[in-house]
């Protein structure tokens, strides 16, 4: 776990997939063709407050839907790369625009198409529900599913190894 600690002190962003790690993976479709989504709270919250550590976050997806949009919007994250199948042309252009090497990102997937980029950061993520292979190949694995409070663990994992939890908690009693 120390490893993971030391990893997780250096990050400076946060790369989450969407389907299967912000949610619990299930498409909902209206016979309207509308794409629904079930996205955790407290996981938004955990995000919120990573951010205002001064961790930056961004999203890279397979899928692209207005409702993942308005989500991260919400959220204040406005890294958001949508319609990417093959993700790492998304996470280069990503951290070349902002100058980051390797180890300071970490990702967090939940699926085959995640290990390209799991394989280059300095902190690779599984959430408890992912393919073997997905945690295989991770540094750390959640003890929550994904879309079921993971990313919050994520987000207080960083903040506690960056020193930064207490007084973030703190602020609520």
């Amino acid at each position: 776990m120390q490893e993971v600690r030391d990893r997780a002190a250096n990050i400076r962003l946060v790369i989450f997939d969407v389907d299967g790690v912000l949610t619990d993976g299930s498409l909902f479709l209206g016979d309207d063709g509308q794409e629904y989504k079930a996205f955790n709270s407290r996981d938004g919250h955990g995000m919120v407050m990573l951010q205002e550590t001064g961790v930056r976050l961004a999203i890279i997806t397979g899928r692209t839907s207005n409702v993942v949009q308005m989500r991260m919007e919400s959220l204040g994250v406005s890294d958001v790369y949508q319609g990417y199948r093959k993700k790492l042309p998304a996470y280069e252009e990503l951290r070349q625009r902002l100058s980051l090497n390797d180890d300071a990102i970490a990702y967090v997937g939940d699926d085959v198409v995640d290990l390209p980029i799991m394989r280059r950061v300095g902190l690779a993520i599984a959430v408890a529900d992912a393919h073997p292979a997905v945690k295989g190949r991770a540094h750390w694995t959640t003890s929550a599913l994904g879309g079921q409070g993971a990313a919050r663990e994520v987000c207080e994992l960083l903040m506690d190894a960056q020193g930064s939890l207490d007084a973030m908690m703190a602020r609520y009693q």
